[in-house]
């Protein structure tokens, strides 16, 4: 959420600035801007939208010089103007700041120094660091910085410039992301490393509470105090081709259609056909340690919040031990019930999410064992957590997450099938289940090949007002994440909903306009689940069915059918996201929506 973006070296800062800012902008789209230092001052241009109009204005009104911060805003405080577009400019205009995160006392702070006379242009929390700096400069401007930021309460990864020490850039961060790209002779600075991978592949993450110093000659990490630390060069193993769209015209379908081999590498070298169990040697837990779990608690947002339903019910169903799936954003403002037998598994694609983070620093401090389920290495979570499952999905640049779902769920899978191993399951039944995960990218690959068939669906239904998602089981959390995805990226409403409970509420909503989609594959509920697709029929609304094999009792009450490949009941959701994934985005195109950069989101919550 927000993209920030730093340049210091031999050459024109701005090209790679802008550069920098297109990689980043699924992290934000509502305005952005640069701040350079072109010899004699700090020069900024700014604007609303998307970086196309910053393009404009630099193409009007260029800026030369070698050392640049740049940004691009998801908006917090403050509409999505140019007056509110980053970086903010001091009082005296002499520093420069672009910041990701929230302020929580910038009402305070603002008003002591508008006492001090300092004048504020935005509506912005993060203009008061700016205005602290100059205040508070004593000679460098690190000492400044430090100097701010023992002033502020809330998150930040911040980079700032100032035209009275030109050649550095000092970055800090408080819970929202921030990297240094090492180059040759040349450094960078960054919230996400596709914003320089084009660069660079040799980055240092800098952790909380971290401040770093970037001149021409190189980079030093200090802390708040000025105490220096040492962070490792770490290099990034994927390559550019990763985050291009690859002749796709989204990357969201891009993403949709990597799905089979995003879910065969989460399962690479860990699955353990023969034995009917995996291999997963990052949990950092010993046999006693697993085996003496009671009881587990799994957080996460959003998308990865559907995930963690379905990995609830695999781990109850395979291991017999009480899960319970909690909003992280809610986890920590109540008085939850973790003990030290307590595993607390939390979600993240990015491993940056704040209320996920958050949940995760309070279960260990409750004294809870902590595994973190993410997507990138050298993410914050992947860092704090005291072992892990990495999804190996790759990046995933369009903001409605799909590849990522698919994956989660399958290391879920992985985790219930080891510890249910462990416990009570037989090797006949893991056997079963450890094949049935073996052919899932395969049978991804057969669904993706008949995307078209979707595509027809979605024609007939791209200009509905509502939709209803009905799944029962394993399946409910899928219909959840059904809806969410045309939620998300099409502005369709839809709601998902366990199919029994359609009777106590959403069942007064249906009619002729409504079409309601059913995951139906032949599991143990198919015979339940048909009866509330007759109760749909009764009163006129439209059907869509998710389904496995040819069903004599669905006979008149298809309107539409999408058959999805055979498998054990809990792998079904992995299956049936698929066509419900290629339904929203091609929904979404046909009603001319921006499918990777839906409005008001971004990518990564990094701010509660």
């Amino acid at each position: 959420m927000c993209g920030i973006v730093g340049y210091i070296g031999p050459k024109q800062a701005t090209p790679f600035l802008i550069e920098g800012l297109k990689r980043l902008e699924y992290r934000g789209y509502d305005s952005a801007g640069i701040a350079v230092f072109d010899g004699e001052s700090i020069e900024t241009r700014r604007a609303a939208g998307k970086i196309a109009k910053l393009e404009g204005t630099l193409t009007a009104d260029p800026v030369t010089g070698k050392v640049g911060i740049a940004h691009t805003r998801w908006a917090t405080h403050g509409p999505p103007t140019e007056r509110n577009a980053h970086p903010h400019l001091s009082t005296d205009n002499t520093v420069a700041v672009v910041h990701n995160g929230i302020i929580e006392n910038a009402n305070v702070l603002r008003k002591q120094l508008t006492e001090l006379g300092h004048t504020f242009r935005s509506d912005t929390d993060t203009e008061t660091i700016a205005h602290l700096v100059q205040e508070l400069w004593e000679g460098s401007l690190e000492e400044a910085v430090i100097g701010a930021l023992r002033k502020v309460e809330g998150t930040f990864g911040i980079a700032v410039v100032s035209s009275k020490d030109p050649s550095k850039i000092v970055a800090a961060r408080k819970g929202s992301p921030l990297l240094i790209g090492v180059g040759d002779g040349e450094y960078f600075l960054a919230s996400d490393a596709s914003a320089i991978l084009a660069h660079t592949r040799q980055v240092v993450y800098l952790n909380d509470g971290d401040l770093a110093v970037l001149t021409p000659d190189g980079y030093k990490v200090m802390d708040i105090n000025a105490v220096p630390i040492r962070r490792s060069v770490e290099r990034i193993e994927w390559d550019l081709a990763a985050i291009e769209r690859g002749g796709y015209d989204h990357f969201m379908l891009k993403e949709i259609f990597e799905q089979p081999t995003t879910v065969e590498n989460t399962m690479r070298g860990r699955l353990i056909l023969e034995d009917g169990t995996s291999k997963l040697g990052g949990l950092n837990m010993s046999h006693e340690q697993l085996m003496a779990i009671d009881n587990i608690v799994i957080t996460a947002c959003g998308t990865s919040w559907h995930s963690a339903l379905i990995g609830e019910m695999m781990i109850e169903d395979l291991c017999r031990i009480p899960v319970e799936v909690e909003y992280a954003s809610e986890f920590r403002y109540r008085n939850p019930i973790v003990t030290p037998t307590t595993l607390c598994i939390v979600i993240s694609q990015s491993g940056e999410t704040a209320d996920t983070l958050a949940a995760m620093r309070e279960a260990k401090r409750r004294g809870a064992h902590t595994l973190g389920l993410v997507n990138v290495v050298g993410s914050t979570i992947a860092r704090e957590d005291d072992g892990g499952v990495y999804l190996h999905a790759g990046p995933e640049i369009g903001v409605a997450s799909t590849k990522a779902f698919t994956s989660q769920v399958v290391a879920l899978a992985l985790f219930a099938l080891k510890l249910a191993r462990k416990r009570t399951l037989s090797v006949i039944r893991g056997r079963e289940i450890a094949q049935a995960m073996h052919d899932l990218p395969a049978q991804i690959q057969k669904i993706l090949d008949r995307a078209a068939e979707i595509e027809k669906i979605a024609e007939e239904y791209k200009d509905a007002h509502n939709f209803l998602y009905l799944g029962r089981g394993f399946n409910f959390p899928a219909a959840l994440e059904g809806a969410l995805k045309l939620k998300e990226i099409s502005y369709i409403h839809a709601e998902g909903y366990p199919a029994a409970e359609m009777k106590h509420g959403p069942i007064a909503l249906i009619d002729e306009k409504m079409p309601v989609v059913f995951i139906a594959p032949h599991d143990g509920v198919f015979d339940k689940i048909v009866s509330n697709i007759q109760e749909v029929k009764a009163r006129g609304g439209k059907t869509i069915i998710i389904t496995s094999r040819d069903e004599p009792a669905l006979e008149g009450l298809v309107d539409h059918e999408f058959r999805i490949p055979e498998t054990v009941d809990m792998l079904t959701p992995v299956l049936a996201s698929v066509p419900l994934q290629l339904l929203a985005y091609y929904i979404a195109v046909k009603r001319g929506a921006n499918v990777d950069q839906p409005r008001n989101l971004a990518k990564s919550v990094t701010v509660e």
